[in-house]
């Protein structure tokens, strides 16, 4: 499933950095955070390699 927005795949790229050790777990924060836990490797990949072209920033639930 690709990122909605250009928030939701920095977030991606944040977790997916984490969950690969390039980044201290304790650097994350809100949404990459949960993204990190509750989310596998791949999916967080199939996110954060999302096209931000066109994309909104910012999507409202």
């Amino acid at each position: 499933m690709p990122a909605k927005s250009a928030a939701q795949q920095k977030a991606a790229g944040a977790a997916l950095s984490a969950k690969r050790g390039d980044t201290p777990k304790s650097e994350l924060k809100g949404a990459s955070k949960q993204m990190a836990e509750s989310m596998s490797e791949k999916q967080l990949e199939e996110f954060a390699h999302t096209k931000r072209k066109g994309k909104p920033e910012h999507v409202k639930k």
